[in-house]
C-alpha cells in the first residue's frame, strides 16, 4: 500500500506543500480585487519602467542582473625580431703584390703572349671590341662607268679603293708573328661559299670567281661578316685550252687593249674588293710583255694584285716592283696536295715560318676539307703567338721583302 507523503525531503526544492497551496488558493478566491482603471494601469507601468531605469543607472550593469564574467585584455609591445647573423668583414686587401699569373686570373682579361712565355714576361693584352670590325661599303665615287659596267678608279685626294676596302687592323704595328691567309674560289659552289664565310676567322680574305653567281649579294655577305674581299682575274696557263679559266680569259697571244678590255670585265662584276688574285695564269705571268700591261692598269685604279704562288715562274713581284704598284705573293700554297694531313703539314710550316720572319702569306682553294681544316688550326693560334691579319696588309705595308711596291 502506498503512503502519499508531503515531508519537506520528497518535495521538490522551491515548492510548497500541496496543503500550503490549498490553503493559499483558497485565500485568494476569498479576497476580493478591486478593479483598476485605464489610466491607472497606464500609471503604474509607467512608474515601473521609471524604477528599472533608476535600478539600471545607479547598478550599471546592462544585463539586468544577468550573471556575467569579464577578462581583462593586455596590448602587448610585438616581439622584437630575432637578431640576424652579420657576415663576416672581407679581409682587408693585403699590401704585398699579386704575380702577373694572379692579377690576369682576377681581371678576367684575355693575355695574348709567345708560346711558352710566363706571365712575368712583356705581353700584349687584348680586350675585345664591343662590335664586330666593319668593312666600308662600295663607294661612288671610287667608281667609273666603263663598257661592261662600273669599275674601280682612284678618287678624290687619291682614295684609293686598296685603302678604303681593305679591313682595319686594330693591332697594326703590334709585336708578334702574323700569319695573312687568302681563300680562292668563293662564289661558284653556294655551300663551300656559305661555310668559307661564316667558318673561317674574319681576319682571312676571300678571293671570288667573276663567274659566279649574284655575286653582289655573297660579296655583301662577306664583307658584314668582316672578310675582305678580292676578286680572281682568269689568266692563261701553260695548257691552256685544255686547262681553260673561262670565257674571259687574258691570253699572251692577244693585244695589250684586248686582255684589259678583259680585265675590265672583270673588275665590274662586283665593287668593294682591294685588288685582285689570278685565276690559273702560270703562262701569262711569266710572259712579260702581255702581264706587265695588267700589272699597270691594276695599279692606276688603285688596286693591289696578289699571286696566289701556284706557278714558279710568275713575274708579279718583279714587275710589281717595277712598276711601284702593291703586288704581294704566297708563299705556300695549304692544299697544294688536296689532304688533310698534307694541308695540316702546310698550315704547320706556315706557322713556324711566320715566327721565324715575323710575317708569311698562304693561299689556298674553298674546298670544304680546306675550311675546315683552316678553321681548326686557327682556332687557337693566337695562344700559340700568332695572329692572323688581311691580305691587304702585305699590300699596304708589309716588310719590305714581303712586298714589292714602292709604298702605300
Amino acid at each position: 500500500m502506498t503512503v502519499a507523503t508531503d515531508d519537506i525531503l520528497t518535495r521538490p526544492l522551491g515548492t510548497k506543500s500541496a496543503a500550503a497551496s490549498r490553503t493559499l488558493g483558497q485565500r485568494l478566491r476569498g479576497v476580493s480585487m478591486p478593479r483598476m482603471s485605464p489610466p491607472t494601469l497606464v500609471a503604474l507601468a509607467a512608474a515601473g519602467l521609471a524604477i528599472g531605469i533608476t535600478i539600471l543607472a545607479v547598478t550599471g550593469d546592462p544585463q539586468g542582473g544577468e550573471p556575467a564574467a569579464f577578462a581583462a585584455i593586455t596590448l602587448r609591445e610585438p616581439a622584437a625580431p630575432a637578431p640576424v647573423a652579420k657576415a663576416p668583414e672581407p679581409p682587408p686587401a693585403s699590401s704585398a703584390p699579386r704575380s702577373a699569373g694572379e692579377v690576369e686570373t682576377a681581371s678576367g682579361v684575355r693575355v695574348v703572349r709567345p708560346a711558352g712565355a710566363a706571365a712575368t714576361d712583356a705581353v700584349i693584352i687584348r680586350v675585345p671590341d664591343s662590335e664586330p670590325v666593319r668593312l666600308a661599303a662600295p663607294d661612288p665615287r671610287l667608281l667609273e662607268r666603263g663598257r661592261h659596267g662600273s669599275v674601280p678608279k682612284i678618287g678624290d685626294g687619291r682614295r684609293r679603293p686598296l685603302d678604303v676596302y681593305a679591313r682595319p687592323d686594330p693591332d697594326a704595328g703590334a709585336p708578334g708573328a702574323r700569319i695573312a691567309i687568302l681563300v680562292t674560289g668563293l662564289g661558284v659552289g653556294q655551300a663551300a661559299t656559305a661555310g668559307a664565310i661564316t667558318k673561317l676567322p674574319p681576319a682571312i680574305s676571300l678571293a671570288f670567281s667573276p663567274y659566279g653567281g649574284d655575286l653582289e649579294r655573297s660579296v655583301a655577305r662577306a664583307r658584314d661578316f668582316g672578310h675582305e674581299i678580292l676578286v680572281q682575274a682568269p689568266m692563261e696557263p701553260f695548257d691552256y685550252p685544255d686547262s681553260d679559266p673561262g670565257p674571259q680569259t687574258m691570253l699572251t697571244s692577244s693585244r695589250p687593249p684586248e686582255n684589259l678590255d678583259r680585265l675590265s670585265w672583270v673588275m665590274s662584276r662586283f665593287g668593294g674588293y682591294v685588288g685582285l688574285v689570278n685565276f690559273m695564269g702560270a703562262k701569262l705571268e711569266g710572259d712579260a710583255a702581255a702581264f706587265e700591261p695588267v700589272l699597270r692598269e691594276i695599279g692606276a685604279r688603285g688596286l693591289g694584285f696578289v699571286d696566289d704562288g701556284a706557278s714558279s715562274r710568275s713575274l708579279a713581284t718583279s714587275l710589281g716592283g717595277k712598276l711601284k704598284i702593291p703586288v704581294a705573293r704566297a708563299e705556300i700554297v695549304l692544299d697544294a696536295l688536296p689532304q688533310a694531313d698534307a694541308i695540316d703539314r702546310e698550315l704547320a710550316r706556315l706557322e713556324a715560318q711566320a715566327k721565324a720572319t715575323g710575317f708569311a702569306l698562304a693561299s689556298a682553294g674553298a674546298m670544304p676539307m680546306t675550311i675546315e681544316r683552316i678553321a681548326r688550326w686557327a682556332s687557337d693560334l693566337e695562344a700559340r703567338g700568332v695572329r692572323l691579319v688581311p691580305v691587304s696588309t702585305a699590300l699596304r705595308g708589309a716588310p719590305p721583302a714581303r712586298l714589292s711596291s714602292a709604298g702605300p
